[in-house]
C-alpha cells in the first residue's frame, strides 16, 4: 500500500506535540514557577531562567498587598563571589528589579524573599536558587527558520517511523524529507543560530561535550545511515531505529549540559 497518512499523520502529530511539550516542561532554560500570597489567594509566578540581548533580566512580582515587600539576591554562577541583595521597587502593580546583562552563556544565580504581612515566602534560596543563562540576540530570520525546520523534522520523522512499521511506499521518501529538515534545521542553521547566542558555531564533539550539539550529531547520523542504506531498496528496520533515536533526543530536555561562561577563564566552556 502506497500509505496509512489518514492514521499515521494524526499520530505523527501526537508523538510529536507529545516530546515538544515535555521538551518545554522540563527544559532548565524556561521560566521557574512559584505561587505566592495568601493560603486562600495564591498566585501563579514566573521568574527567568534565560535572557538575550544586551538588556538586564526583568525579575518581578506583582503587588497583592500595600505592606507587601521583596528582595532579590543574586551572584555569578559559578563563583565564590559574595551575595548581592537588592530590593524591588514598586513599578505600576508589580514590584521590580533588574538582573545585570553577563556575556554570552554567563550565568546568574538568584533567588527573591517576599515580606508581606501572611509571613515571608522564599522563592528560591541559597542552597536551592534559580539559574539564568545569557546569551546574544538571535535575528528572527535565523531563528524562526531553525525552529521551523527542527519541528518539521521530528514530525515526517515520526511520521516516516509510523509508515516503515506498515512497511508502505510512502516510509522511504517522508524519511528523505525527515533527513533533510534535520540537516537543514540542525547541521546548517543551528551552529549560525549557536554563533548568535554564544559566540561559537560548534560546541559539541569533537571539540567539546554540548549536550544539544552531541544529541542532535548523533540524530542526524541515524537519519544518514538511514537515508543512504534506503537508497536502492526499502530497508524499514533503519527508518524506524532513526525515527525511534530522534524522539529520545528531542526528549532530552534542551539547552542541558549547555555552553557556560568560564569567568576565571574568561571563555565559554561547557557545563558538565
Amino acid at each position: 500500500m502506497k500509505n496509512f497518512f489518514k492514521i499515521t499523520i494524526p499520530l505523527a502529530i501526537i508523538i510529536t506535540l507529545g516530546a515538544v511539550i515535555y521538551q518545554r516542561s522540563t527544559g532548565p532554560t524556561y521560566p521557574k514557577k512559584f505561587r505566592i500570597g495568601p493560603s486562600q489567594e495564591r498566585v501563579l509566578v514566573k521568574f527567568p531562567r534565560s535572557q538575550g540581548g544586551t538588556i538586564d533580566a526583568l525579575v518581578e512580582l506583582p503587588v497583592l498587598n500595600d505592606q507587601m515587600s521583596a528582595s532579590l539576591t543574586y551572584k555569578r554562577f559559578p563563583t565564590n563571589d559574595e551575595w548581592t541583595t537588592i530590593p524591588l521597587l514598586k513599578e505600576g502593580n508589580v514590584l521590580a528589579a533588574r538582573l545585570p546583562n553577563q556575556p554570552p552563556a554567563g550565568k546568574l544565580t538568584y533567588f527573591v524573599t517576599v515580606n508581606a504581612p501572611w509571613g515571608v515566602e522564599n522563592l528560591g534560596s541559597m542552597d536551592k536558587p534559580i539559574i539564568i543563562r545569557y546569551k546574544g540576540e538571535v535575528p528572527i530570520w535565523i531563528l524562526g527558520p531553525h525552529v521551523f525546520f527542527m519541528f518539521l523534522a521530528m514530525l515526517l520523522s515520526n511520521l516516516s517511523g509510523l509508515e516503515a512499521i506498515k512497511r508502505t511506499q510512502s516510509a522511504v521518501s517522508v524519511g528523505r524529507l525527515a533527513f533533510a529538515s534535520l540537516f537543514i534545521g540542525g547541521m546548517i542553521l543551528g551552529p549560525v543560530v549557536q554563533k548568535y547566542a554564544f559566540d561559537v558555531y560548534w560546541a559539541g564533539f569533537p571539540f567539546d561535550w554540548d549536550l544539544t550539539d552531541n544529541k542532535l550529531l548523533i540524530g542526524v547520523i541515524f537519519w544518514a545511515i538511514a537515508f543512504f542504506t534506503n537508497l536502492k531498496k526499502p530497508r524499514y528496520l533503519t527508518l524506524i531505529l532513526a525515527a525511534i533515536v530522534l524522539i529520545g533526543v528531542y526528549s532530552i530536555p534542551h539547552s542541558m549540559m549547555g555552553s557556560q561562561y568560564n569567568y576565571e577563564a574568561g571563555k565559554i566552556e561547557t557545563d558538565r
